[in-house]
């Protein structure tokens, strides 16, 4: 029977163990773009691995608790889900509610800041080279002229003017905030479908908590 003992503690094993595998994506991808070199940035790079460091122990937790139909660690295991619940909901809606002006308004407000920070140098670097591109509002620099894409090919007698300007990398600022903007509409758009995987997971948990196994003691307290 499907609601029963058994059935509630298979499904949240297999809940749980979706949320395994994602831990395992999560650091996986986090060790595989630090070590190529995407991110440059060990800071950023290991708050991703973190992320699913964290999702792994929630999920080991969940699947232990449940196959020991353990009081204490089941209720621990739904009080954290809980709480990671409401913080990734929180965030894909703010995602969600975010417009590109925002967003540009911010990454302007910390790209042109005058901090010195060996992280925001880091960070800036990478999406210059992710997004192709160079400078804020312009890449008159000369740092910018000499990126290989930045640089116009020597004029022949086949060459044309569109052809040189369309061959010049663009500011960031043309670039990153339309990308950035799609990238939080898809991102809080996935967030908001986990956050309501791991609701699921708090339901499962209380059910299969207050549920009393077949095979246990009858007089034994559940």
């Amino acid at each position: 029977m499907c609601g029963g003992f058994n059935c509630s503690k298979n499904s949240l094993a297999l809940l749980n163990i979706l949320f395994l595998l994602v831990s395992f994506v999560l650091i996986g991808m986090g060790s595989y773009a630090r070590a190529t070199s995407i991110i440059s940035s060990f800071e950023i790079a290991g708050g991703i691995i973190a992320s699913g460091l964290f999702l792994f122990l929630i999920s080991f937790l969940g699947l232990f608790a449940g196959f020991k139909h353990h009081q204490v660690l089941l209720f621990f295991y739904i009080v954290v889900l809980f709480l990671l619940f409401i913080i990734q909901f929180s965030v894909s809606i703010a995602c969600l509610a975010v417009s590109e002006k925002q967003v540009e308004n911010a990454i302007e407000k910390v790209w042109t800041s005058d901090s010195t920070d060996g992280l925001k140098n880091n960070t800036i670097k990478d999406a210059e080279k992710y997004f192709t591109c160079c400078g804020w509002e312009t890449n008159n620099s000369t740092e910018c002229q000499q990126r290989k894409e930045c640089q116009s090919p020597t004029p022949t007698v086949s060459d044309t003017v569109t052809t040189d300007s369309q061959l010049t990398c663009r500011t960031c600022s043309e670039v990153i905030p339309y990308q950035i903007s799609h990238a939080l509409e898809a991102s809080g758009g996935v967030g908001l479908f986990f956050s309501f995987t791991e609701m699921l997971g708090v339901w499962l948990a209380v059910r299969f908590r207050n549920q009393k196994d077949p095979k246990a003691n009858p007089s034994q307290f559940l």
